[in-house]
């Protein structure tokens, strides 16, 4: 089973690898490039978005040829939704599309997955034992919100270089490790497919990159990573289980809840794209890109490990990690004055100081 995983990552990361430059030299020819027009870019020159079309075929060919025995309705209905909201980022990265349309997209291929089973339709009773079962209207409700909402968290965290892609392979890594100690070896292959695709992407778009997946590319990780984390990575039907994803994804999720939360304060569009995300917010207090993407894989990579502990029910373990992750970000977003001399800082936090208790 081993040999088996490693073959359909191994296959998935040569295929990304060896199409990207492909999608490179096709990008500028049908106009899927990104320009920079505003001061949110964090490039200076125009840049090729169709690294998608690369993660797209590395996880689907490696999926066809790895998986057959395990495709049932499920898997073809992420087959499907997957392929047509590639098609509309991709459509998105040419032409642009409107906010409540790609929203509108969205939804219909959540739909789409529900109609083929992969729904969440229960939880366990955390009060008792059993299962609590939902209407479904309620399941549809709640599988729509979760795919939408985990498909848009890539795609928000897609600012900068490798970022997106980096944080994708981390994520898929430790799902993919949770569902082999638990049994469920299909799912733990089709992340491993993910991952694959993720790093053969990679070394072409860490800084400074030569392309960018586009729209397409976030849309498509995002809407695969939430299809088949819906499929339990846990044989056993419990609350841990339903959550697992959210501590694995826990970085996009955080990033995503604090730009909703920023706008509607500021009474801006909820879908408006800003340069308030915590990766802007490190680069602001003096990291560079490479660094600030570094620092990000590592606080993913604390918290995919807290999911696997978690998963084997080391909860003491798992929250001091946490407590870990929760501090770097608090000192991130906080600390304002990192990277000036020590003079400035000192002079900017007594100033600070200063109008607070005025404040008071």
């Amino acid at each position: 089973m081993i040999s088996a995983i490693s073959v359909i990552f191994i296959v998935a990361l040569i295929i990304s690898f060896a199409l990207t430059p492909l999608a490179i030299k096709i990008a500028p020819k049908i106009g899927a490039v990104d320009i920079p027009k505003d001061d949110r870019r964090m490039h200076t020159k125009t840049m090729p978005r169709f690294g998608g079309i690369a993660i797209y075929f590395g996880s689907m060919i490696a999926f066809a040829f790895f998986l057959p025995g395990t495709t049932d309705e499920r898997m073809t209905g992420i087959a499907i939704g997957a392929t047509l909201i590639l098609i509309m980022g991709i459509v998105d990265d040419i032409r642009g599309l409107s906010a409540k349309v790609k929203l509108v997209g969205q939804i219909a291929c959540a739909c789409i997955l529900y109609a083929s089973s992969v729904r969440i339709s229960f939880i366990s009773d955390p009060f008792g034992e059993g299962l609590i079962e939902f209407h479904w209207a309620v399941s549809l409700i709640v599988t729509v919100m979760w795919i939408v909402g985990i498909t848009n968290t890539i795609n928000l965290i897609d600012g900068l270089d490798g970022l997106a892609a980096g944080v994708s392979f981390i994520a898929t890594v430790a799902i993919a490790y949770i569902a082999y100690i638990h049994g469920r070896y299909e799912i733990c292959m089709a992340f491993m497919a993910l991952a694959g695709s993720c790093l053969g992407f990679l070394p072409w778009n860490f800084h400074p990159a030569k392309i960018f997946m586009g729209d397409g590319g976030a849309l498509y990780l995002g809407f695969v990573i939430s299809a088949i984390s819906v499929m339990s990575p846990m044989k056993s039907a419990t609350v841990i289980a339903t959550i697992l994803p959210i501590f694995v994804l826990a970085l996009p999720i955080l990033d995503t809840a604090m730009a909703i939360l920023r706008r509607l304060k500021n009474g801006r569009p909820i879908m408006e794209a800003d340069k308030g995300h915590l990766h802007h917010r490190i680069m602001n207090v003096g990291m560079g890109q490479k660094r600030t993407v570094l620092t990000l894989y590592c606080i993913s990579g604390i918290m995919g490990v807290a999911a696997i502990l978690i998963s084997r029910d080391l909860f003491i373990d798992a929250l001091l990690l946490i407590a870990i992750a929760t501090t770097l970000i608090y000192v991130f977003m906080k600390d304002r004055g990192f990277g000036k001399p020590f003079k400035e800082r000192q002079a900017g936090e007594a100033e600070e100081h200063l109008k607070e208790e005025e404040d008071k």
